[in-house]
């Protein structure tokens, strides 16, 4: 293995879920040269690469389909404040997740609609209708959490999402 392609390897086991730009960011090499090596470690089942949501993460082989989603949701910072909150408060009602987070229903929604649809998150309705938040393996997404820490660029486009929201909704609508 050649020391480039060493330094790649390690740069995503040390990173799990790292997607393309960040790995560009993160390194020393130019866009073609990391294209060229990572397709080679996936080729020797080095590394493995998912899309989620318009953007290539990679991955440790030894995460399964389920983590591997986690991990990429888990790097946009509101995703993973709301996993977050309901590690310490649920279950939860979704009214009081976006108060308490600080983001729009709609906004809270979006970010529910693919946490609940890679199973993370369980949405549960009682007799009346209401819905309540639950985490679908708590330990699990615990354990994940740690491991990814949201980049100053995810950072960015998720507070402009929040500003945004806000501008759109107006301060009286989050109850």
């Amino acid at each position: 293995m050649t020391n480039t392609r060493r330094q790649i390897r390690t740069q995503v086991h040390a990173n799990a879920g790292i997607h393309f730009n960040e790995l560009v960011r993160e390194s020393e090499f130019a866009p073609g040269q990391i294209q060229y090596h990572v397709r080679r470690l996936i080729d020797r089942g080095d590394l493995v690469r998912e899309q989620f949501y318009g953007r290539t993460h990679y991955y440790p082989p030894e995460y399964d389909e389920w983590e591997r989603a986690a991990l990429a949701l888990f790097r946009r910072e509101t995703t993973r404040e709301i996993v977050v909150y309901l590690i310490e408060n649920e279950p939860a009602a979704p009214s009081a997740v976006a108060a308490d987070v600080g983001i729009a229903r709609s906004t809270l929604e979006y970010h529910l609609d693919r946490l609940v649809d890679h199973e993370i998150v369980t949405k549960r309705y009682d007799d009346s209708n209401r819905v309540t938040l639950a985490l679908a393996n708590p330990e699990r997404t615990g354990r994940l959490l740690t491991e990814v820490e949201p980049t100053v660029p995810d950072r960015l486009i998720d507070r402009f999402t929040r500003l945004v929201d806000e501008l759109l909704e107006g301060p009286s609508t989050v109850e």
